[in-house]
C-alpha cells in the first residue's frame, strides 16, 4: 500500500490552483470535469502521482462556502529554508499566518501559510539546513 493523495475542497478551483502552483511552485498534473456529477477534479504535486503522494483539489460546482472543521490539521511540506520560503511565499501574494522560527518547546523550524480556502500549509525546515 502507499498514500495516494490528500482530497480538499475548494469554493474557487482556477484560484487554488494558481495558489499550489505559482505560489507554492506544484505542478497541475490533471484536471477533469465531471458534468453529470456537477464537480471538477484537479490533482496537483511535486511529482508525478506515481512516484508520490499528491492533492486532490475537489471543487462542487455552486458551492459557496465550506466549514473547515475542528479536526483538519494542515498539510505539511519540507523546505530547504523556511525563512527563504516565506519571504517567497509572501512575494508571489501569499498569505503567512506564522513567520519561520523554531518551534516551541523544540528546535525545528517551521512556519505556516494559508491557502484562498483557509486551509493551513506547515513548511518544515530540512534536517541539517541552517537558516539566519
Amino acid at each position: 500500500m502507499r498514500l495516494l493523495h490528500t482530497m480538499l475542497r475548494v469554493v474557487d478551483l482556477d484560484r487554488s490552483i494558481a495558489f499550489y502552483t505559482e505560489v507554492l511552485g506544484m505542478r497541475l498534473l490533471r484536471r477533469n470535469d465531471y458534468p453529470e456529477g456537477k464537480f471538477t477534479l484537479a490533482f496537483v504535486g511535486y511529482q508525478e502521482e506515481s512516484a508520490g503522494a499528491v492533492l486532490e483539489l475537489t471543487h462542487n460546482w455552486g458551492v459557496d462556502a465550506y466549514e473547515l472543521g475542528t479536526a483538519y490539521g494542515h498539510i505539511a511540506l519540507e523546505v530547504p529554508d523556511a525563512y527563504a520560503a516565506c519571504d517567497a511565499i509572501r512575494a508571489r501574494g501569499g498569505k503567512v499566518v506564522r513567520e519561520a522560527g523554531p518551534m516551541k518547546h523544540g528546535t525545528t523550524v517551521i512556519a505556516f501559510v494559508e491557502d484562498p480556502d483557509g486551509y493551513k500549509v506547515e513548511l518544515i525546515q530540512a534536517k541539517g539546513t541552517s537558516a539566519h
